[in-house]
């Protein structure tokens, strides 16, 4: 099965999914990517994203070219309302990928590279893209790691993604991962879920006392969800 057919199965299956097609101006993408937040928001009960990725610019690695601030800080604001989302967000990166590929993976709760997988730092005229992947990631794997992949590298392999921890599963069937992921982890969709992932993305940059009182209020959550009684607010 060829990558194009793989992936139309999983638009079909799947209610909740997005092509990553770096080749769209980033202002369809924008559009896109917020469409599916509507609808996520507006369904009831627990659902799964799937990201997975279109064409790409021809070498892969220019994006998103001459726009305005304006349209970058709308695509960074989607970006931030997909992480906050009370759905599972599963990524696929698959083949060679760049661009908007690398801040929305970075962006999923799990990650699913193929084998031949390749990702690329994206740059205009030779020079790295300075958007909000590389605060992801610093806080994701590094400040050191972080200068390395901005700095020197020549695309990130399936090997190296899953050594720094950018893929949380490498498969040759990536269909039938994401399948498998979405089984596993669409049970824990919903607020608790949004709950513990604005713990962990919070810790690297809070102190003990600060976020102290953040974790009670979770774990309070949990023991009225756990006691039958409805837990106060959808965020610790």
């Amino acid at each position: 099965m060829n990558a194009r057919s793989d992936m139309h199965e999983i638009d079909e299956e799947f209610e909740f999914t997005l092509e990553v097609d770096g080749t769209r101006p980033l202002a369809e993408l924008t559009a896109a990517l917020n469409g599916v937040c509507d609808r996520v928001e507006e369904a009831s009960g627990p659902a799964v994203v799937v990201l997975w990725p279109g064409p790409t610019s021809p070498d892969g690695r220019s994006w998103p070219g001459k726009v305005e601030t304006r349209e970058v800080g709308r695509w960074e604001k989607a970006v931030r309302r997909l992480e906050r989302l009370d759905a599972v967000v599963i990524g696929v990166i698959r083949g060679t990928c760049g661009g908007p590929a690398l801040d929305l993976l970075l962006a999923s709760d799990y990650r699913i590279g193929s084998t031949d997988m390749r990702l690329l730092m994206p740059v205009n005229e030779g020079q790295f893209w300075p958007g909000m992947a590389v605060h992801r990631l610093v806080h994701q794997v590094g400040a050191a790691r972080t200068r390395q992949l901005v700095l020197w590298a020549d695309g990130i392999t399936a090997d190296r993604a899953g050594e720094l921890g950018l893929v949380d599963d490498v498969a040759a069937q990536v269909a039938d991962s994401v399948r498998a992921a979405a089984l596993l982890l669409g049970r824990i969709a919903g607020p608790e879920l949004a709950v513990r992932r604005q713990l962990l993305m919070e810790a690297p940059t809070t102190g003990f006392e600060e976020a102290l009182g953040a974790h009670l209020a979770a774990c309070d959550r949990e023991l009225r969800r756990l006691g039958g009684a409805e837990p106060e607010g959808a965020r610790p």
